[in-house]
């Protein structure tokens, strides 16, 4: 059965989650679908999770000119994040 909550309190478990130290893919696919539900933006908690593999984004980090990109620990994928002006 679906536990009904307001937007609000949508924001305010992505927020929570988001705080911890170590969270799964499992969760992040909710928080995700959470998002999704209510039209929440995620913004910068984006860079948080690997785009591929949704685990903990951690790894070799590189510095371009325009972009900042990370490559996964887990997966290897290369997460680009545009630097902001």
């Amino acid at each position: 059965m679906k536990t009904k909550f307001s937007r609000k309190e949508a924001e305010e478990k992505i927020n929570g989650f988001f705080k911890k130290e170590n969270f799964s893919a499992d969760e992040v696919k909710k928080i995700k679908r959470i998002a999704m539900e209510f039209n929440i933006k995620l913004g910068n908690h984006r860079k948080l999770f690997c785009k591929k593999c949704l685990n903990k984004l951690k790894g070799k980090i590189r510095i371009n000119k325009n972009y900042k990109t990370t490559m996964c620990e887990n997966c290897g994928f290369l997460n680009r994040h545009k630097i902001g002006y």
